[in-house]
């Protein structure tokens, strides 16, 4: 499908609602059509405020973990008799004077029995910068404040474009997705400066029992002069959300632009994604003698179709069988929501799969049977939210 098609389809509610086009190649018997979905309230009408990413609670099926920016983090169990539960507030830490301030990703270690630690990645003041903190988790489930270990403290020039997520990869290596540090149009050119970490995605080892954590010998920058070896990918303004598709391993992430295009890329080890020097597939700010390798975006869609993506998740659950491998993301801006089949060397196939939104997406979740959560708030300048479940349009 040309790329102009594309963007006319993003651009086009209607059009995208009434017939998704196969990939090249494929029939319409090989490649069914992308199928809209519904939202199911997940708690009811409870609401939570702010919430900006919601998680599994490790080892209690059916309750899940929903961070609110402004700083507390709290479980939910899916059963309506169940009550919240505080499992920490961190609002007396956490700064939040900007929109995109405050408490922004957390995840569990991945082995919990042996290894309870929480992961959290958030913005204080004085002097202004972002922390990546370890703390442990309790046997209740509650996280324990002073346990906390400062692992990363980076220096924040702007109150916007903080990234962030944290995660742990399927090689057990933790990801941190870093904005370009603020303002606009990157004054600083940090995300093309391998001796800064904003503008990035970072991978470090944290099972080091000498240091906060380790590099990762297979990092791709160890050796580059002056380089910070915690790099794993450069070039990117300010990724909000990514993930691992949990059955290729491959990472997504969702990259705000600037005023023209927003994309969404696959993070490769040692990629240059081209901010500033492009936005999405354009120049933005080229220069003389600029790299010729720049990944380019496999999706991208211009401003006004949306004008802050929420990266989002490959399904790989079992209720929506025709949403099976795509890539469903959103924009925080217009509420729209999207699956895109992606295969490489063609163009994708980018679906509307659901018509109107009851709220600003904020992040995508992933139950731990691969079912997918959204959580928002209510409008874009809200801070009020609440959780769904995204579910087959038709009931069986």
């Amino acid at each position: 499908m040309p790329a102009s098609i594309i963007r006319m389809l993003l651009l086009t509610g209607t059009v995208l609602l009434a017939a998704a086009t196969p990939l090249p190649g494929t029939s319409e018997a090989d490649q069914p059509r992308l199928p809209d979905i519904r939202l199911e309230p997940v708690f009811g009408s409870m609401s939570f405020q702010a919430p900006v990413q919601i998680l599994p609670m490790p080892g209690q099926e059916d309750t899940f973990v929903i961070v609110e920016q402004r700083g507390r983090l709290i479980a939910k169990g899916t059963d309506p008799k169940s009550r919240k539960k505080l499992l920490i507030d961190m609002r007396d830490r956490v700064r939040m004077k900007h929109s995109e301030e405050g408490l922004l990703s957390v995840v569990y270690s991945p082995d919990q029995a042996t290894d309870p630690k929480i992961y959290l990645y958030y913005s204080v003041s004085k002097p202004r910068r972002t922390i990546l903190s370890r703390m442990d988790v309790k046997e209740d489930g509650t996280i324990d404040k002073a346990s906390e270990e400062i692992l990363l403290e980076i220096p924040q020039p702007y109150g916007n474009h903080n990234g962030g997520t944290v995660l742990f990869g399927p090689d057990g290596m933790l990801y941190l997705s870093i904005g370009d540090g603020g303002s606009a149009n990157d004054p600083e050119n940090h995300a093309q400066d391998l001796s800064d970490l904003l503008g990035t995605v970072i991978r470090i080892d944290v099972t080091s029992k000498d240091a906060p954590y380790a590099i990762p010998p297979d990092n791709p920058f160890i050796e580059a002069e002056g380089a910070r070896p915690e790099i794993w990918a450069y070039g990117l303004r300010n990724i909000w959300r990514m993930h691992f598709d949990r059955e290729t391993g491959k990472l997504w992430g969702g990259d705000v632009g600037q005023n023209k295009w927003e994309e969404v890329d696959i993070i490769e080890r040692g990629g240059n994604y081209g901010w500033r020097l492009r936005e999405g597939k354009h120049d933005f700010r080229p220069v003389d003698g600029q790299p010729t390798d720049l990944i380019e975006p496999v999706i991208e869609y211009p401003r006004n179709a949306g004008q802050s993506i929420t990266g989002g998740f490959v399904y790989r659950g079992d209720d929506i069988p025709g949403l099976e491998g795509a890539y469903l993301f959103s924009d925080y801006m217009t509420g729209r929501l999207w699956a895109a089949r992606v295969q490489d060397g063609k163009e994708p196939e980018i679906r509307q799969i659901l018509k109107g939104s009851p709220m600003a997406v904020s992040s995508f979740g992933e139950g731990t049977d691969g079912e997918l959560y959204i959580c928002g708030f209510s409008s874009p300048y809200a801070r009020e939210g609440v959780i769904y479940r995204i579910a087959p349009r038709t009931v069986r």
